[in-house]
């Protein structure tokens, strides 16, 4: 593991990798009291030449740093950050007075024990994940364990994630841990790929949310938009078959389609493939996995792979 050590009196030390071991730390640490963490994950990918290579690096550790900014944590030189986590895969509540940048490595299997496959999402009206002026923007583990019951409770219902939403017009914010897409044809009757944008602060910017939004509108086939969308909307598409498609993007899962979302006692349908009855993933979902997967393994040559040396 790769860990670099900071003090207020010294700064960072030099970074180090060692053996993977546990972490010691003092009952009071404002960690296990005030969740004065944060964390990123990325993927390293090794493709058919051989070749390892980390995907956008250094917009992770750019998030990083943001989040570590708002915790009153310690920010690092993003280019310096990147160059040491590339070395790994070859080998009271008051400001913190010292921290620990540390970055593991471990074998990646599907995120979904199910493997690529549609999910069923639960619009939970009930609890709510983040909000404006909060910290839904960034990585903070304090941002995750709030879902964890309400996430128990939608999975004793037979869903596999939240669907979470905001607000008295029940605005979709994001599905699960996941950033949320839904390709349809919108109140204007036109063809268009949404996802909620990062205005008031309530979605965290993932990596791969973005390389969607800039593989799709290169591609220039449809609208693009980061907007705001609520459940009734979605609900009326679906009554009026205008809904082509609907899948959660993050790290882990990269790509997660949706087949239903259940919402005040509805379980409403959302298609796949028309003209494949038994796949389990949209057209454009599968498009978006396979253009991100070949740029991640070096069968498609991008700036944002770091191929590791």
């Amino acid at each position: 593991m790769l860990e670099a050590k900071w003090t207020r009196e010294g700064g960072w030390e030099a970074p180090k990798i060692v053996p993977f071991h546990d972490l010691t730390l003092h009952p009071a640490s404002s960690v296990l009291h005030y969740a004065l963490e944060c964390f990123e994950g990325t993927k390293a990918y090794k493709g058919e030449d051989g070749k390892i290579r980390l995907f956008r690096i250094k917009d992770n550790m750019k998030r990083m740093n943001s989040s570590s900014k708002h915790i009153a944590l310690p920010e690092f030189d993003i280019d310096e950050a990147a160059k040491c986590i590339e070395e790994l895969p070859a080998l009271g509540v008051n400001e913190s007075n010292s921290a620990l940048f540390y970055t593991i490595a471990s074998p990646a299997g599907p995120y979904f024990p199910s493997g690529f496959t549609a999910i069923k999402l639960l619009a939970d009206t009930k609890h709510v994940r983040a909000w404006p002026g909060g910290t839904g923007n960034k990585k903070l583990g304090s941002n995750y364990d709030g879902g964890m019951y309400p996430n128990i409770l939608a999975k004793e219902k037979g869903y596999q994630q939240i669907l979470w939403l905001f607000g008295e017009d029940h605005l979709v914010t994001e599905a699960g841990l996941m950033n949320a897409f839904i390709f349809w044809v919108n109140d204007n009757g036109v063809l268009e790929l949404l996802t909620p944008s990062l205005d008031d602060g309530t979605i965290l910017p993932g990596i791969t949310r973005d390389s969607i939004l800039q593989i799709t509108r290169k591609w220039g086939e449809f609208q693009v938009t980061e907007g705001s969308i609520t459940m009734k909307q979605v609900l009326k598409a679906s009554r009026e078959g205008r809904i082509r498609e609907f899948f959660g993007a993050g790290t882990a899962a990269v790509i997660a389609p949706v087949k239903e979302i259940g919402y005040e006692g509805i379980d409403i349908k959302i298609p796949l493939d028309i003209n494949d009855p038994t796949s389990e993933s949209g057209p454009l979902a599968k498009r978006i996995y396979n253009e991100i997967m070949n740029i991640q393994y070096g069968n498609i040559e991008h700036e944002w792979s770091t191929v590791v040396e």
